[in-house]
Protein backbone atom coordinates (compact mmCIF):
# COMPACT_ATOMS: atom_id res chain seq x y z
CA UNK A 1 0.00 0.00 0.00
CA UNK A 2 1.50 3.64 -1.22
CA UNK A 3 2.26 6.06 2.33
CA UNK A 4 -0.95 8.42 2.31
CA UNK A 5 0.52 11.84 0.95
CA UNK A 6 -1.69 13.80 3.49
CA UNK A 7 -0.04 12.38 6.89
CA UNK A 8 2.06 15.77 6.90
CA UNK A 9 -1.37 16.99 7.95
CA UNK A 10 -1.97 14.83 10.28
CA UNK A 11 -1.89 16.19 14.07
CA UNK A 12 1.00 16.76 15.99
CA UNK A 13 1.96 16.90 19.77
CA UNK A 14 0.57 20.12 20.91
CA UNK A 15 2.01 19.78 24.59
CA UNK A 16 4.27 18.00 26.18
CA UNK A 17 2.95 16.93 30.18
CA UNK A 18 5.11 15.23 33.09
CA UNK A 19 3.01 13.06 35.32
CA UNK A 20 2.74 13.98 39.15
CA UNK A 21 3.47 10.28 39.51
CA UNK A 22 6.29 10.32 37.13
CA UNK A 23 5.01 6.76 35.58
CA UNK A 24 5.15 5.55 39.19
CA UNK A 25 2.33 3.20 40.25
CA UNK A 26 1.85 1.95 36.20
CA UNK A 27 2.04 -1.72 36.20
CA UNK A 28 4.48 -3.17 33.61
CA UNK A 29 3.01 -2.41 30.13
CA UNK A 30 0.58 0.16 31.05
CA UNK A 31 2.66 3.30 30.27
CA UNK A 32 5.29 3.76 27.29
CA UNK A 33 7.75 6.77 29.47
CA UNK A 34 10.14 8.37 27.76
CA UNK A 35 13.64 9.28 28.45
CA UNK A 36 12.77 13.21 29.27
CA UNK A 37 9.42 11.61 31.18
CA UNK A 38 7.21 14.10 29.29
CA UNK A 39 4.13 12.75 27.01
CA UNK A 40 3.58 14.18 24.42
CA UNK A 41 -0.12 14.99 24.02
CA UNK A 42 -1.96 15.70 21.02
CA UNK A 43 -5.35 17.50 20.06
CA UNK A 44 -8.74 15.68 19.87
CA UNK A 45 -10.02 14.54 16.54
CA UNK A 46 -13.80 14.97 15.84
CA UNK A 47 -13.98 11.26 16.85
CA UNK A 48 -13.31 12.00 19.91
CA UNK A 49 -15.29 14.71 20.20
CA UNK A 50 -18.57 12.81 19.32
CA UNK A 51 -17.18 9.85 22.15
CA UNK A 52 -17.08 12.48 25.19
CA UNK A 53 -21.14 13.31 24.16
CA UNK A 54 -22.10 10.10 24.40
CA UNK A 55 -24.07 9.88 27.65
CA UNK A 56 -23.64 6.08 28.17
CA UNK A 57 -20.09 6.32 27.42
CA UNK A 58 -19.04 8.56 29.69
CA UNK A 59 -21.07 6.82 32.39
CA UNK A 60 -19.53 3.67 31.93
CA UNK A 61 -15.87 5.25 31.03
CA UNK A 62 -15.53 4.09 28.29
CA UNK A 63 -14.82 7.58 26.65
CA UNK A 64 -12.58 8.84 28.99
CA UNK A 65 -10.05 6.07 28.37
CA UNK A 66 -10.84 6.16 24.21
CA UNK A 67 -10.00 9.97 24.34
CA UNK A 68 -7.01 9.12 26.77
CA UNK A 69 -5.85 6.52 24.14
CA UNK A 70 -5.98 8.81 21.44
CA UNK A 71 -4.71 12.13 22.84
CA UNK A 72 -2.12 10.49 24.86
CA UNK A 73 -1.06 7.29 23.11
CA UNK A 74 2.21 6.49 25.57
CA UNK A 75 -0.35 5.81 28.13
CA UNK A 76 -1.51 2.10 26.96
CA UNK A 77 -3.95 1.47 29.33
CA UNK A 78 -5.65 4.32 30.67
CA UNK A 79 -7.66 2.16 33.35
CA UNK A 80 -4.33 1.73 35.18
CA UNK A 81 -3.91 5.43 35.39
CA UNK A 82 -3.52 6.23 39.33
CA UNK A 83 -5.99 8.62 40.73
CA UNK A 84 -2.87 11.35 40.84
CA UNK A 85 -2.31 11.23 37.44
CA UNK A 86 -6.23 12.17 35.93
CA UNK A 87 -6.64 15.53 36.26
CA UNK A 88 -3.41 16.75 34.76
CA UNK A 89 -4.38 14.31 32.03
CA UNK A 90 -7.99 16.17 31.76
CA UNK A 91 -6.39 19.24 31.95
CA UNK A 92 -3.31 18.65 29.37
CA UNK A 93 -5.80 17.68 26.83
CA UNK A 94 -8.11 20.14 27.22
CA UNK A 95 -5.12 22.61 26.50
CA UNK A 96 -3.72 20.65 23.95
CA UNK A 97 -7.50 20.78 21.88
CA UNK A 98 -8.57 24.00 22.69
CA UNK A 99 -5.94 26.15 24.31
CA UNK A 100 -5.14 27.20 27.99
CA UNK A 101 -8.04 29.78 28.53
CA UNK A 102 -10.99 28.65 30.12
CA UNK A 103 -14.33 30.25 30.84
CA UNK A 104 -15.70 29.18 34.09
CA UNK A 105 -19.59 30.51 35.21
CA UNK A 106 -19.49 31.64 38.76
CA UNK A 107 -21.60 33.27 41.82
CA UNK A 108 -20.08 35.48 44.51
CA UNK A 109 -21.47 33.81 47.90
CA UNK A 110 -21.59 37.45 49.15
CA UNK A 111 -24.14 39.45 46.24
CA UNK A 112 -25.65 36.54 44.34
CA UNK A 113 -24.08 38.35 41.12
CA UNK A 114 -23.55 35.71 38.17
CA UNK A 115 -20.34 36.27 35.63
CA UNK A 116 -17.81 34.26 33.55
CA UNK A 117 -14.36 34.19 35.03
CA UNK A 118 -11.61 33.40 32.51
CA UNK A 119 -9.11 30.43 34.05
CA UNK A 120 -5.95 29.71 32.75
CA UNK A 121 -5.90 26.09 32.69
CA UNK A 122 -1.41 26.23 32.89
CA UNK A 123 -1.87 27.93 36.39
CA UNK A 124 -4.52 25.52 37.48
CA UNK A 125 -1.76 22.53 36.25
CA UNK A 126 1.33 24.28 38.11
CA UNK A 127 -0.77 23.94 41.40
CA UNK A 128 -1.56 20.73 41.36
CA UNK A 129 0.46 18.90 43.87
CA UNK A 130 2.03 15.15 44.23
CA UNK A 131 0.52 13.28 47.53
CA UNK A 132 3.11 11.37 49.48
CA UNK A 133 2.07 7.51 49.63
CA UNK A 134 5.47 6.73 51.26
CA UNK A 135 3.79 8.22 54.50
CA UNK A 136 2.44 4.92 56.73
CA UNK A 137 -0.11 4.79 59.36
CA UNK A 138 0.55 2.64 62.37
CA UNK A 139 -1.18 1.45 65.48
CA UNK A 140 0.36 -0.94 67.85
CA UNK A 141 1.95 -3.55 66.01
CA UNK A 142 0.43 -2.65 63.01
CA UNK A 143 1.76 -0.36 59.96
CA UNK A 144 -0.22 -0.02 57.18
CA UNK A 145 0.71 1.35 53.73
CA UNK A 146 -0.61 2.98 50.68
CA UNK A 147 -0.90 3.37 46.92
CA UNK A 148 -3.36 5.42 44.81
CA UNK A 149 -6.85 4.28 43.47
CA UNK A 150 -6.40 3.39 39.56
CA UNK A 151 -8.68 5.34 37.18
CA UNK A 152 -11.19 1.62 37.01
CA UNK A 153 -11.41 1.87 40.73
CA UNK A 154 -12.44 5.53 40.26
CA UNK A 155 -15.00 4.74 37.76
CA UNK A 156 -16.72 1.70 38.90
CA UNK A 157 -17.14 3.07 42.58
CA UNK A 158 -18.57 6.17 41.22
CA UNK A 159 -21.10 3.91 39.23
CA UNK A 160 -22.15 2.02 42.35
CA UNK A 161 -22.45 5.29 44.48
CA UNK A 162 -24.63 6.84 41.60
CA UNK A 163 -26.84 3.81 41.79
CA UNK A 164 -27.50 4.03 45.49
CA UNK A 165 -27.86 7.21 45.87
CA UNK A 166 -30.23 7.26 42.92
CA UNK A 167 -32.36 5.08 44.76
CA UNK A 168 -32.05 6.50 48.62
CA UNK A 169 -33.58 9.89 46.05
CA UNK A 170 -36.34 7.64 44.71
CA UNK A 171 -37.38 5.69 47.55
CA UNK A 172 -39.50 8.42 49.55
CA UNK A 173 -42.09 9.01 46.28
CA UNK A 174 -41.98 4.98 46.07
CA UNK A 175 -45.62 3.34 45.94
CA UNK A 176 -44.74 0.67 48.32
CA UNK A 177 -45.90 0.21 52.38
CA UNK A 178 -43.18 1.71 54.42
CA UNK A 179 -41.73 -1.38 55.94
CA UNK A 180 -41.09 -2.35 52.49
CA UNK A 181 -39.52 1.25 51.88
CA UNK A 182 -37.20 1.57 55.44
CA UNK A 183 -35.63 -2.27 53.97
CA UNK A 184 -34.67 -0.90 50.98
CA UNK A 185 -33.43 2.00 52.46
CA UNK A 186 -31.34 0.25 54.77
CA UNK A 187 -30.00 -2.63 52.07
CA UNK A 188 -28.66 0.78 50.33
CA UNK A 189 -27.41 2.53 52.71
CA UNK A 190 -25.46 -0.65 53.91
CA UNK A 191 -24.55 -1.27 49.92
CA UNK A 192 -23.05 2.48 50.06
CA UNK A 193 -21.38 1.67 53.40
CA UNK A 194 -19.44 -1.34 51.42
CA UNK A 195 -18.41 0.56 48.29
CA UNK A 196 -16.80 3.18 50.97
CA UNK A 197 -15.18 0.17 52.79
CA UNK A 198 -13.73 -1.37 49.17
CA UNK A 199 -12.37 2.26 48.23
CA UNK A 200 -10.40 2.66 51.32
CA UNK A 201 -9.06 -0.77 51.10
CA UNK A 202 -8.44 0.10 47.43
CA UNK A 203 -5.85 2.31 48.77
CA UNK A 204 -3.93 0.06 50.79
CA UNK A 205 -1.18 -1.71 49.22
CA UNK A 206 -0.07 -3.82 52.45
CA UNK A 207 -0.64 -4.47 55.96
CA UNK A 208 2.73 -5.22 58.21
CA UNK A 209 2.35 -7.30 61.02
CA UNK A 210 5.00 -8.89 63.72
CA UNK A 211 4.40 -12.20 61.14
CA UNK A 212 3.13 -11.40 57.93
CA UNK A 213 2.75 -8.77 55.30
CA UNK A 214 -0.32 -9.02 54.03
CA UNK A 215 -1.44 -7.52 50.81
CA UNK A 216 -4.55 -9.48 49.40
CA UNK A 217 -7.33 -7.08 49.13
CA UNK A 218 -9.54 -9.63 50.20
CA UNK A 219 -7.93 -9.87 53.54
CA UNK A 220 -7.74 -6.12 53.89
CA UNK A 221 -11.41 -5.66 53.42
CA UNK A 222 -11.95 -8.31 55.85
CA UNK A 223 -9.74 -6.09 58.88
CA UNK A 224 -11.50 -3.33 57.75
CA UNK A 225 -14.93 -4.44 57.93
CA UNK A 226 -13.94 -6.27 61.77
CA UNK A 227 -11.16 -3.71 63.02
CA UNK A 228 -12.05 -0.78 65.53
CA UNK A 229 -13.40 1.91 64.68
CA UNK A 230 -11.06 4.02 65.53
CA UNK A 231 -7.91 2.18 63.71
CA UNK A 232 -10.43 2.89 60.34
CA UNK A 233 -11.04 6.21 61.03
CA UNK A 234 -7.72 6.77 61.17
CA UNK A 235 -6.99 4.85 58.01
CA UNK A 236 -9.95 6.74 56.40
CA UNK A 237 -9.15 10.19 57.43
CA UNK A 238 -5.04 9.55 56.50
CA UNK A 239 -6.49 8.24 52.62
CA UNK A 240 -9.01 11.35 52.82
CA UNK A 241 -6.00 13.82 53.56
CA UNK A 242 -3.50 12.40 50.80
CA UNK A 243 -6.20 12.61 47.82
CA UNK A 244 -6.82 16.35 49.14
CA UNK A 245 -3.18 17.14 48.77
CA UNK A 246 -3.52 16.29 45.15
CA UNK A 247 -6.78 17.47 44.39
CA UNK A 248 -6.95 20.94 42.46
CA UNK A 249 -6.63 24.17 44.33
CA UNK A 250 -10.33 26.79 44.65
CA UNK A 251 -9.27 29.34 42.37
CA UNK A 252 -9.57 33.01 44.21
CA UNK A 253 -11.73 35.07 42.77
CA UNK A 254 -12.68 38.84 42.79
CA UNK A 255 -16.18 39.86 42.41
CA UNK A 256 -17.27 42.54 39.56
CA UNK A 257 -19.68 43.76 41.53
CA UNK A 258 -19.34 44.53 45.14
CA UNK A 259 -15.39 43.45 44.96
CA UNK A 260 -15.37 40.38 47.49
CA UNK A 261 -12.74 38.03 47.14
CA UNK A 262 -14.12 33.90 47.28
CA UNK A 263 -13.34 30.82 46.38
CA UNK A 264 -14.37 28.98 43.47
CA UNK A 265 -14.12 25.28 43.17
CA UNK A 266 -13.21 23.62 39.66
CA UNK A 267 -14.94 20.73 38.09
CA UNK A 268 -13.01 18.18 35.48
CA UNK A 269 -15.49 15.72 35.00
CA UNK A 270 -15.86 15.33 31.10
CA UNK A 271 -19.17 15.81 30.89
CA UNK A 272 -18.79 19.83 32.08
CA UNK A 273 -15.10 20.47 31.18
CA UNK A 274 -15.69 19.78 27.52
CA UNK A 275 -18.84 20.67 27.18
CA UNK A 276 -18.20 24.31 26.04
CA UNK A 277 -14.87 24.04 24.66
CA UNK A 278 -15.96 23.62 21.12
Amino acid sequence: MSTNPLTQYFRQPAIYVKLPSNGKYYPDGAVTMPANRELPVYPMTAIDEIAYRTPDALFNGSAVISVIKSCIPCIVDPWNIPAMDVDTILVAIRIASYGHNMEISTTCPHCRTEADYAMDLRVVMDRMKTPDYSVTVSSGDLEIFFKPMTYKNLNENNQKQFEEQKMLQVLPAADMPDAQKMSALSTALMKITEITINAVAQSISAVKTPDALVSEPEFIVEMLKNCDRRLYAKIRDHIIDVKAASEIQPLIVKCTDCSQEYQQTVTLDMTSFFADAS
